[in-house]
């Protein structure tokens, strides 16, 4: 891969100021203060939120506390969306900080997966990686590393390790000098419309009008120029489970 390493760096270290507060109708002991964070754009909510979950359960009757989910203006938030991700397909044009609203009942079914551990973030995230190796390498640079590897891509997420991750990320992002790039680029599109957010699959008809410039593309925050090569987006611009996540939102009439 082309060595843009502070790009990396820009994208690895991207922060989004937050502003946690409790569901009003959950039942507490005394008032909930609101928890202030910075959130990695790269990670996931329920991979970084801890502090949040112990400052709610402070105020909380224990027999009141189930699993946690949060929302953003009435939206369940997916755990399994990259954080930058979520923020950018439902409060891009909003001011900062963003206000996520915390819940402890009622648990949405229907529009959240559980998850009730660490291994299962793992799980979820290594699995993406193995997709994404498929499209990139027929999954032969993934199965020729050790469990160690894959367990340092993992632990460098977690525990927000910039050099630990990418000293092994760096190999998935390689390819053979002969060829001018990946076999496939491994990315996901999604479109906000009728209030619901969905991915894009191949062949979907979708109403996007660059040319009256009615929406934008957005990935990690930014509108990249249309012109950039999708080769250089994939090795600069992808999220750690190695997916370009792009989002098709509507411009900012002001």
């Amino acid at each position: 891969m082309t060595d843009d390493k502070d790009v990396l760096r820009d994208v690895w270290f991207g922060r989004i100021p937050t502003c946690f507060t409790l569901y009003q109708d959950e039942i507490t002991e005394r008032e909930a203060e609101p928890y202030y964070l910075l959130l990695p754009r790269i990670s996931y909510l329920t991979l970084v939120t801890d502090k949040v979950k112990k400052h709610f359960q402070k105020v909380m009757r224990q027999e009141e506390v189930s699993e946690i989910w949060f929302e953003y203006e009435g939206t369940p938030l997916k755990w399994h969306y990259p954080i930058g991700l979520l923020f950018d397909l439902h409060a891009s044009n909003t001011a900062l900080p963003w206000s996520i609203t915390v819940h402890f009942k009622n648990f949405p079914e229907k529009d959240l997966l559980h998850c009730h551990s660490k291994d299962v973030i793992e799980a979820h995230f290594m699995a993406c990686i193995k997709e994404a190796d498929a499209l990139k390498h027929k999954s032969q640079v993934i199965n020729e590393m050790q469990k160690k590897d894959h367990k340092q891509l993992w632990m460098g997420l977690q525990n927000d390790k910039f050099e630990q991750f990418w000293a092994i990320n760096r190999k998935l992002m390689e390819y053979p000098p002969e060829d001018s790039g990946f076999r496939y680029i491994p990315f996901r599109i999604y479109q906000v419309g009728d209030n619901e957010i969905k991915p894009l699959l191949p062949n979907t008809s979708t109403e996007v009008s660059y040319g009256e410039q009615k929406t934008q593309v957005v990935i990690h925050g930014i509108e990249p120029m249309l012109e950039t090569p999708i080769q250089w987006l994939s090795e600069h611009m992808s999220y750690p489970d190695n997916f370009l996540h792009i989002s098709i939102i509507p411009r900012p009439t002001d």
